[in-house]
């Protein structure tokens, strides 16, 4: 019971951080639309998709190697992250070049405009998303939620600050949205690093410093690589995966369409935040209980947090359909189109989170070239629906189409990681849940009417909850407990 209580207070930590984050986004949102016009908007969703791309060869899935090997009994985990950290920079240095090279073909085309700045700043973007991915990725596995909470919050805060700042001098430009990403990650990744080296330096012959570098921790770079190369073709599907509706909207539409698609993505963040909060948490916990080496209490684990992440998502992708309308009056009026789009987006978020409890079996068995399939087969279905659907649908198609194939996925991640390390979870509720969802996304978007579409709502949310029952309950007396203590302090 105790591990139960630990496991869901740990996630709370993280989570309290990304659902300020997540507050400061309705804020950030509206204040970028109502600033920005919606062709300006579309240039920096493809901002974020060239960027994308670059930091997906520059990190080498190394990121993925440091968490495999960051919890192995004796591994010097300063020249762990040495490593990782040397190689990737290796690689920035190669693609900051081949990018310089051709910045002016591409840019034209990605945005439009070409300029010195836009070509610094998507540099200097890539090599801060590289520094702030290991230094960031050591917080998390020392599993310090409260810092990663913290310095999500200060980033955010920046940002915003930042926006405000920008377009004061540049206007109705793109580039007050590149130049407030770009300096207030610069910020928080200078505090991450200055905070590194300094509790390094306090570390400093401790017993882990001692103890490091046994046989049992000995790596090679070689071994890094083999480990982390599998990943780049599933970053790369998952890229496409994320991007190929941004780009099949520009090819076929035009900046007006693509700016309405990228708030709408944007609207997303009440998911989108509970993925990441929820990655950040997982993948060092889950790691470290397959470390462990008790493999019937880690598996007895795995299902309950998969049965209560399973819950907390369907209610939450019902939820936000439900207030999608509402949501969308804080954009302004130039993007109340959006509001069509939020169905079908929702199960990009909830089946990748999903994904992501199920498919560490590969990892922990280091068989993840496997993945692979599963993402070469979602990419198909997602690069087919976006051909067949966005020059006829707009931005309704390529939401269609990238919801779809992220349950597609899903599945097949699902079914290939259960083959390699069997855990037995419960795919049946999984499958009531996905129909759930689906059919109230799409009741959403087939019919005009928003008090039909609310009414449907209601049932949908009672029908998860009985069908969550045990998660319902463990959930309910969880904040029971803590509603009872801390009336119990006042």
């Amino acid at each position: 019971m105790e591990g139960k209580k630990t496991a869901v207070g740990g996630f709370l930590s993280y989570f309290y951080g990304n659902f300020i984050v997540l507050l400061l986004g309705f804020v950030q949102t509206p204040l970028v639309t109502r600033l920005m016009t919606t062709d300006e908007y579309g240039r920096t969703g493809m901002f974020e998709t060239a960027v994308s791309i670059i930091y997906i060869f520059a990190i080498l899935g190394l990121d993925q190697a440091y968490i495999r090997y960051y919890y192995v009994k004796g591994i010097k985990r300063e020249r762990l992250l040495r490593c990782c950290l040397g190689l990737s920079g290796a690689v920035v240095l190669l693609l900051v070049v081949l990018y310089f090279l051709s910045a002016g073909r591409v840019n034209l085309w990605l945005f439009g405009k070409d300029g010195t700045d836009i070509r610094l700043l998507v540099v200097s973007y890539t090599v801060i998303s590289v520094l702030e991915r290991y230094f960031f990725l050591d917080v998390r596995l020392q599993q310090n939620g409260k810092l990663y909470s913290n310095v999500n919050i200060a980033q955010k805060v920046l940002n915003i600050v930042l926006i405000a700042l920008a377009w004061s001098v540049l206007g109705n430009d793109f580039r007050v949205v590149l130049y407030a990403m770009t300096l207030s990650w610069g910020m928080t990744t200078a505090f991450l690093i200055i905070r590194y080296f300094i509790l390094r330096r306090g570390a400093a012959g401790t017993a882990e410093a001692e103890n490091s570098g046994t046989a049992q921790g000995d790596f090679s770079s070689g071994e890094l690589l083999k480990y982390g190369m599998p990943f780049i073709p599933v970053l790369l599907m998952e890229w496409l995966m994320a991007s190929c509706d941004r780009v099949a909207i520009r090819r076929y539409s035009d900046f007006d369409a693509l700016g309405v698609y990228t708030a709408a993505m944007k609207i997303m963040v009440l998911l989108i935040t509970f993925k990441n909060t929820f990655v950040a948490f997982w993948s060092p916990v889950a790691m470290e209980r397959y470390e462990s080496g008790k493999e019937a209490e880690s598996k007895a684990f795995f299902r309950q947090a998969f049965d209560m992440t399973r819950f907390l998502c369907a209610l939450t992708a019902i939820g936000l359909i439900l207030c999608r309308d509402l949501i969308v009056l804080l954009l302004g009026e130039d993007y109340r189109r959006a509001a069509r789009l939020i169905p079908f987006l929702t199960l990009m978020p909830v089946f990748a989170i999903l994904f992501e409890i199920t498919c560490q079996g590969i990892k922990f068995v280091k068989k993840n070239v496997w993945l692979n399939l599963a993402s070469a087969v979602a990419i198909i279905i997602n690069i087919s629906g976006n051909a067949l659907l966005v020059p006829r649908f707009g931005g309704m198609g390529a939401a269609v189409a990238t919801g779809l194939s992220y349950l597609v996925y899903f599945w097949i991640g699902t079914l290939l990681s259960e083959h390699f390390y069997p855990v037995g979870y419960d795919y049946l509720r999984t499958l009531l849940m996905g129909a759930v969802v689906i059919l109230y996304a799409s009741a959403a978007v087939l019919t005009e009417r928003k008090g039909m579409t609310a009414a449907a709502g209601i049932p949908a949310i009672l029908l998860i909850c009985l069908l969550e029952k045990k998660s319902l309950l463990m959930a309910a007396a969880y904040v029971r407990e803590k509603l009872c203590k801390l009336m119990k302090k006042g």
